[in-house]
């Protein structure tokens, strides 16, 4: 009798342990997401993968995988947290499908976390590829007045058939690709890894031009021509990343004085940066983009730091923010940065901290400082893969300015800034 309640227990055991894997492995696989922000449904690819402590899942920036910095599925509930950006997914199996929330901070406007309706369907290929997908492959301006001075965007459209892969590209950085489809009378774009949620829908015209409507809002619909029509028609040209921003005089040193994450103040001063070719970095972890560049700068760092590179980001937080630094320690650990992180202040702060910069309104900035001291360069913003040849452009543009920089001597570099 005990015998056969002990088989019955074991079997009760091995069917519910069967049970949780089979529920675990049947959430293997791509599946199509969305999370609602104001009103707009943003579609996303989300791919789960593996069971107990090796699970996890995955965002895509176009190509581009962005994981999160713990996973669990855990009593039919899908946890993802990507603290980097302050982002967590939480969704419950139900039917087949998962439906939770997405928390973040998405917009300028939200100062605080806010908790926005996640759901998910397992990804089902389209039957065919649409016919008659018009080309838009390619670059083209925006004509476009931001706050900082711009007078167009330009629009970088990779395209293979129906399915397009896009980014707008601002003085300060992308919108990260937004990928989709040609349906019916347009292409249908949309981009979410753990921050940058948008919805983009481009429209060919008779006159060749594109219509761009953000986030489905008539009131941000664009206009996009090819370069020589922006030409024609006399239409400015976008801002040039180089001379955005300049240095308030060229022959004063670039001073720094700041914090670390543990609290030590390290300043230009400190034997660390003196005599050595200086990447200051204007950053902030809530910047999407300065989260692009930071995946750029810690392969550069350990490129050139024994040539005698030093890279030192100037970051500025949101005042709830700076008092525990989550997203900072999340976004150094995430992204393996080994140059000096620096707590600067608030980004109201920013012009205040970072006087020597005239125009400064970029997240991020990048300032080369030669040897002796003195700005040598400035770039505005950080164009990312999803810029195309724009980042290809860049990655030439900081490796040539970094390895001039590092050939010259303490008395070639003094020499060179005054002339």
């Amino acid at each position: 009798m005990r015998a056969s309640r002990h088989l019955a227990s074991l079997a009760t055991l091995v069917i519910s342990l069967g049970a949780s894997v089979a529920m675990a492995e049947s959430l293997e696989g791509r599946w199509d997401a969305s999370v609602t922000i104001r009103g707009t449904v943003i579609p996303f690819r989300l791919d789960l993968a593996g069971q107990g402590a090796s699970f996890t899942g995955t965002l895509f920036n176009g190509d581009i995988p962005v994981t999160p910095t713990a996973a669990k599925f855990d009593n039919g509930t899908v946890t993802l947290n990507f603290e980097h950006y302050l982002t967590k997914i939480v969704a419950k199996v139900k039917d087949g499908q998962l439906q939770g929330t997405v928390a973040g901070r998405f917009g300028d406007q939200d100062r605080y976390i806010s908790s926005n309706p996640f759901q998910a369907k397992r990804y089902v290929a389209p039957a065919q590829a649409a016919a008659n997908v018009p080309t838009i492959d390619g670059y083209w301006e925006i004509p476009y007045n931001s706050p900082k001075g711009e007078k167009a965007w330009r629009f970088i459209v990779l395209q293979k058939g129906a399915e397009v892969s896009a980014a707008i590209l601002r003085v300060d950085g992308d919108t990260g690709a937004l990928t989709g489809t040609w349906q019916d009378t347009k292409f249908v774009l949309s981009h979410f890894d753990g921050s940058r949620p948008a919805v983009m829908e481009v429209t060919p015209t008779p006159d060749g031009t594109l219509e761009i409507l953000q986030n489905g809002r008539v009131t941000n619909k664009l206009v996009a021509y090819r370069p020589e029509i922006a030409r024609a028609k006399g239409l400015p040209e976008p801002a040039n990343f180089m001379t955005h921003t300049t240095a308030r005089d060229p022959n004063e040193t670039f001073a720094f004085s700041f914090p670390d994450v543990n609290g030590k103040t390290l300043s230009n001063d400190d034997p660390k940066f003196k005599g050595k070719v200086v990447v200051a970095i204007i950053t902030g972890t809530w910047c999407p983009n300065c989260h692009d560049e930071a995946q750029y700068l810690v392969p550069l760092y350990k490129k050139y730091r024994d040539q005698g590179l030093e890279i030192v980001a100037l970051d500025f937080e949101e005042p709830e923010q700076q008092d525990q630094l989550k997203r900072v320690q999340a976004f150094v650990n995430k992204y393996g940065v080994e140059y000096t992180y620096l707590i600067a202040g608030a980004p109201v702060e920013m012009w205040e901290k970072v006087p020597q910069l005239i125009n400064l309104n970029t997240w991020p900035a990048t300032v080369f400082v030669g040897r002796d001291g003195k700005v040598r360069a400035i770039h505005a913003g950080f164009a990312a893969p999803a810029s195309g040849e724009f980042n290809l452009e860049l990655k030439q543009e900081f490796t040539s300015t970094i390895e001039k920089l590092l050939a010259e001597k303490v008395g070639d570099a003094q020499e060179v800034a005054q002339r």
